[in-house]
């Protein structure tokens, strides 16, 4: 038997299994950003000493949300949690839980969890993205993590769209993970309500001035009554309107919220697009918790923007699926990887 540990910004969850897809216990744990990464680290002793005595555990597999050096045992940051630069969490478990250890990064773990046991499975190259408070991407080949170098790899959420994004913080994620599109709304209602002019005026045979005028004013009215939805929404606290309130605005017909969704959409079809035209693969696995809105809000038109930017000859040698494992799926793969690692033959 094995632990698996997923260390995130928000939440903790350790899992018991023998990585084939199935837990026998589970834990979560809701994370306390103000203590640092000391307080998850003595949760994490906490816990996993107790799993591990209870049931028998002889390895420990850990998928980590931020970037990590797998082949070191080491984290190299967190974006979401101070102080875990450079730790060396590998090692820490050796000597904190007496047991060994393999680190991954947690969108990489739960590539291999949709690839072996989820929406991917029977595929031979999947390519999962998870879009949350970030977007990540992993790719699995033949159930096996690819690693490229060692530095990262399928780390799609930092694609930066454009020539003129010429900035590290103008990315794919910026746009169109669960912050962006937080961000978007909260910019839509402190922005000036402007439209463009061909929607104003079409429909109209003989555009007079006063026409337009009219329609512009009607417009305004009706995008001012969206706007005000969402200011109710978050009770008039603007850093407080998340992506969910915008999905379930969506929903609703909220059409501010709605082209918030749809910009999303094109920036992550763009990125997506551009994935498959480099690897080609089978299936485009997508999780996290932006994903979870109304498939009309988010599946389809995501695949209606990577159909208009992928490369034409690949259209149709590729599906684009929700993921299947949901919120444990990062346990899922941090148990699968220490079964490779600590398993017979492994």
């Amino acid at each position: 038997m094995y632990l698996g540990i997923e260390i995130g910004g928000t939440k903790l969850q350790l899992g018991i299994g023998s990585g084939d897809g199935k837990l026998i216990a589970m834990e979560r744990h809701d994370v306390r950003p103000a203590l640092g990464a000391a307080g998850i680290l003595q949760q994490i002793e906490t816990s996993g000493r107790t799993l591990a005595a209870r049931h028998g555990i002889t390895g420990v597999g850990i998928g980590f949300g931020g970037p990590v050096d797998s082949p070191g045992g080491r984290v190299i940051k967190s974006h979401h949690v101070e102080g875990w630069n450079d730790q060396p969490l590998v090692a820490w478990c050796d000597r904190k839980l007496s047991l060994p250890a393999v680190l991954e990064n947690d969108c990489d773990a739960a590539g291999v969890a949709e690839a072996r046991f989820g929406a991917g499975q029977g595929r031979q190259v999947v390519l999962f993205v998870t879009v949350g408070t970030g977007i990540g991407g992993g790719l699995v080949l033949h159930g096996k993590i690819y690693r490229g170098s060692g530095h990262g790899a399928a780390e799609i959420g930092h694609l930066r769209p454009g020539l003129h994004a010429d900035r590290p913080d103008q990315t794919v994620e910026s746009l169109a993970s669960g912050w962006g599109i937080a961000a978007a709304a909260q910019a839509r209602l402190s922005d000036t309500i402007s439209h463009a002019f061909v929607p104003l005026t079409a429909g109209l045979n003989r555009s007079t001035r006063d026409d337009v005028r009219q329609r512009l004013i009607e417009s305004e009215e009706t995008a001012a009554e969206y706007v005000s939805d969402l200011w109710d929404r978050c009770g008039g606290k603007i850093d407080q309107l998340t992506a969910v309130l915008v999905a379930q605005a969506a929903g609703e017909g909220n059409e501010v919220a709605r082209d918030v969704l749809a910009r999303a959409c094109q920036a992550l079809g763009w990125g997506i697009a551009q994935a498959i035209t480099l690897i080609s693969p089978q299936v485009v696995v997508v999780g996290g918790g932006v994903s979870l809105a109304d498939e009309s809000l988010f599946l389809l038109p995501l695949r209606r923007e990577v159909e208009r930017y992928v490369f034409p000859p690949l259209a149709g040698s590729f599906e684009i699926v929700p993921a299947r494992l949901g919120e444990q799926v990062v346990v899922h793969g941090a148990l699968a990887v220490a079964a490779d690692r600590f398993g017979q033959g492994g």
